[in-house]
Formats: C-alpha cells, structure tokens, sequence
C-alpha cells in the first residue's frame, strides 16, 4: 500500500479558516472511507495562537453545518511541514505569497494552491478571513471552505493517480 496522501490547510493563525478545512475534508473523507489515503492537518503563518482550541465563532459555525471542531488545537507551520505535504491549502494571496517564499527553501516541497481553486463555482480565489466579522461571515467562510473539500474530494483520484507516476 502507498503512502497516504498528505493535504495541509494554512490560514493566518489556524484558528478560522484552516482549522474549517481540516475539519470538513476529515469528515468528508471518512464519510467516503478515503481516511486511510488522505491524511489532513492545519497551521498557522503567524504562532499567536500556537495551543489554543479554534475560535469559538469557527466551531459554532462547524456545528451549524454539521461538524465537530471541538478538538483543533492551532499549530504554525514549519520548513518540515512543506517537506512532508503534497498539497497546502492556502486561504488568500497573502498566505500563497508567504508560503511560495518558504518552499523555495525546503527540497522536496509540497505543492501549494488556493484553497478555492478547488470550487468550480468560486466568483474569487480567496476564502475572506471571518475574523473581525459576524456569524452570518463564519458560516460563509464555512460554505466556501466546504465547496472548496468537496472539489478537492472530487479530484482525488486524479491527485492520487498523479502521485504514482
């Protein structure tokens, strides 16, 4: 058996819009029993909130929509993350750009993408960050964000098979 796909999501401070990938293509992969194949995780470009549980506004939004993100404890990402991912989810521009500029350092780096090149019904590229806003932005952020995993999930087999040649 080959080695699981590794997929990482990053957002500023991994604890709103990355966290909600995490969560989401988790579920979505073990609803369609891919979880041994696909492993998912997330981070942070900055460590403010290195520890701390996801923003009580990002799990309520989960939980309207369905899902559990009680357990997400922020992390930063590091050089060795970008070696060990095939894929990195980025939120915006801002992160593609930071993390563009640390895999230029690291041999072997994952490839890093918008987190909505996935949705093939984006009117934009980036996922807006919900921080400063309201629920009603949470769970925007978590419909674009799940339309995001579920094209993702869509070209698996595709990622997948790419991997093996």
């Amino acid at each position: 058996m080959s080695k699981p796909y590794r997929v990482q999501f990053v957002c500023t401070g991994n604890i709103c819009r990355s966290p909600m990938g995490e969560v989401i293509l988790r579920d979505l992969l073990e609803r369609e029993g891919l979880s041994d194949k696909v492993i998912v995780d997330s981070a942070g470009t900055g460590s403010w909130h290195v520890g701390e549980p996801a923003d009580p506004r990002t799990v309520q939004a989960l939980q309207r929509g369905g899902y559990d993100g009680r357990a997400h404890r922020a992390k930063q990402l590091t050089p060795p993350d970008l070696a060990e991912r095939d894929v990195v989810l980025v939120a915006d521009r801002g992160h593609l750009d930071e993390v563009e500029r640390m895999a230029q350092h690291v041999e072997g780096a994952a490839e890093v993408r918008l987190m909505r090149e996935f949705d093939p019904t984006a009117d934009k590229d980036e996922v807006d960050d919900p921080y400063f806003g309201d629920d009603a932005g949470f769970d925007r952020c978590r419909d674009e964000v799940e339309a995001a995993c579920r094209g993702l999930l869509a070209e698996l087999p595709n990622l997948l098979s790419n991997r093996l040649q």
